[in-house]
């Protein structure tokens, strides 16, 4: 009876420790390349990363990044559109192979899903109208102003931090849903990441708004895959080494970050 139950006990040992192993040699990368096909979660309308053009065609940096990525792999591209909010969930249910967004690597979010060496460093900066009496953070942190956030963006917090006082008003889309708002007259001043304002501005009336001449926080900016993706996270840290060595990563910021030079081709 005893030799009976050392037997089964061991096959079922066995059957774990397969199991195991075949759940520990999953490979998001090999699936991508045997599937012929990589799988992105992108921003609906986040210029200058991710925005549908006038042509109707979905571009931006991030975009641009992702297409050499693909170039590189062998595979086609899918790109799945989300609000901010959704990003993080489309990757962790297995819709999305890769997170390729402006979203700053925090703590909390790292927490989630494993994020990529930064690709940029961007900061989150108060925006308003241009004729506004706002010009410092004292004068934003007050209770009779609001603030238009990005529901689920780094904005939330560092308001949160640095403006307590002022009333929060969350969107759920993106930033140039902010940018309105502070237009409309729906919001005193807006926070959100400053190329994504710099960029989004493309889209209205020249000196229409006034970005404040002060930096809430300096962030990381990242791309992000699942926690348990490490054969994929090491290839997408290696590519943007690569690409910063032969020039195509200088030539993407320089064109759809640093500028606006992308404003009369798109």
């Amino acid at each position: 009876m005893r030799k009976w139950y050392k037997k089964l006990a061991f096959a079922v040992a066995l059957v774990f420790l397969f199991g195991a192993l075949g759940t520990a040699s999953a490979d998001t990368l090999q699936d991508i390349l045997q599937r012929g096909e990589l799988r992105v979660a992108v921003q609906t309308q986040g210029p200058p990363f991710s925005f549908v053009d006038k042509n109707g065609k979905r571009t931006g940096s991030s975009i641009a990044f992702c297409e050499l990525m693909a170039e590189e792999m062998g595979v086609k591209l899918k790109f799945l559109d989300y609000d901010w909010d959704g990003l993080i969930p489309a990757l962790l249910s297995g819709k999305a192979d890769v997170l390729a967004a402006d979203m700053t690597a925090n703590l909390k979010r790292a927490m989630k899903v494993s994020f990529t060496d930064p690709f940029y460093y961007s900061g989150t900066i108060i925006f308003t109208k241009k004729d506004s009496p706002f010009k410092t953070i004292e004068d934003c942190n007050k209770e009779d102003v609001t603030v238009a956030l990005l529901l689920g963006g780094t904005g939330e917090a560092d308001a949160k931090r640095f403006i307590p006082k002022a009333k929060p008003k969350t969107y759920k889309g993106g930033g140039p849903l902010l940018i309105n708002a502070v237009m409309s007259g729906h919001a005193d001043i807006g926070v959100n990441d400053e190329s994504a304002v710099t960029g989004q501005l493309a889209e209205f009336p020249p000196d229409s708004i006034r970005i404040l001449d002060v930096k809430m926080s300096q962030q990381p900016l990242a791309f992000a895959v699942r926690p348990d993706e490490t054969h994929l996270l090491q290839w997408i840290n290696l590519f943007f080494r690569w690409i910063h060595e032969d020039g195509r990563y200088d030539t993407n910021i320089n064109y759809w970050v640093k500028s606006l030079d992308w404003k009369k081709d798109h």
